[in-house]
């Protein structure tokens, strides 16, 4: 059964450790990830993009699969599904398509604008017990056409948004979506220190986990980031296994281009890469 994220980040954040949010793109993806939460015993956050829920024929399309393969697959983890970065339209047709926790970025817009509706969305979320993400500041690079030019978040602004009740925020702290350039100055831990103090035990959000040193993960949850985004490092590692399957010729070997075993490789290095976050973060045996 799918659960609001709100308990899973409050002991995440009392715990001290931080529940990974892994997104899916398909089948492959969501299986991967729920077979692996479930044989190490972590919480999880499945996420999902407007854009993968469109390619994915759309958000009911979504939350059915996912209910059906917890159930078959018998998981007993505690698992949300969660809207990423969604538009102020996307939220509510997640909220009727039956995810169990939605963001709305609203970075974009004047803070004023920002705070009306996400203020909105606390009641519908609250209403049907459901959990809401929201953000300040911007996380840089680009994911599903959203282009933010990495702004540290400001505080105050901060503030305003968790004081809405939201159930946990994203702020900008120099983090990034997609592959690091060799030139990323690092996060800024002195932002995060900062709205960490301005909004108190709000579980805090780290949006772009691909690529940032294990280091700087584990001092971001010293500093009360209790969720973590990871996308791209998925991609990549499934593309990669992929690319090594057909490039060995395997997809010509027997029946290796039926599609149970031409995306079996990648599948695994999904679940290997989602195993190695959930160590970093210090999510297995948390369930």
């Amino acid at each position: 059964m799918l659960v609001s994220a709100k308990d899973m980040l409050e002991k995440a954040r009392d715990g001290k450790y931080a529940v990974g949010q892994f997104n899916i793109n398909n089948l492959e993806w969501t299986k991967a990830i729920l077979l692996t939460a479930e044989e190490l015993k972590s919480p999880v956050i499945l996420g999902v993009s407007e854009g993968a829920g469109k390619y994915m024929t759309g958000f009911k399309t979504v939350a059915a699969m996912v209910s059906a393969m917890i159930d078959e697959l018998k998981i007993t983890v505690p698992v949300a599904l969660h809207l990423d970065h969604g538009t102020y339209e996307g939220c509510y047709k997640c909220i009727e398509a039956g995810f169990s926790s939605i963001m709305f970025d609203g970075s974009h817009y004047p803070i004023e604008e920002n705070v009306e509706k996400t203020k909105e969305l606390v009641k519908v979320c609250q209403e049907k017990g459901m959990s809401l993400e929201a953000e300040v500041g911007s996380i840089g690079g680009e994911e599903d056409g959203v282009v933010g030019m990495g702004e540290c978040a400001d505080p105050k602004e901060c503030k305003m948004i968790a004081d809405l009740g939201v159930t946990m925020l994203a702020a900008g702290i120099g983090n990034i979506h997609g592959k690091y350039p060799a030139n990323w100055p690092g996060l800024s831990f002195e932002t995060l220190a900062a709205v960490k103090e301005a909004v108190g035990d709000m579980p805090l959000v780290l949006h772009g986990g691909t690529g940032i040193p294990a280091d700087m993960i584990k001092k971001a949850i010293s500093l009360g980031v209790a969720k973590i985004n990871v996308n791209t490092e998925c991609q990549l590692a499934f593309a990669d296994a992929t690319r090594k399957y057909i490039e060995a010729g395997k997809d010509q070997q027997g029946k290796g281009f039926d599609p149970r075993k031409l995306l079996a490789p990648g599948t695994e290095a999904i679940k290997e890469t989602v195993k190695e976050k959930m160590e970093l973060f210090g999510s297995i045996g948390k369930a």
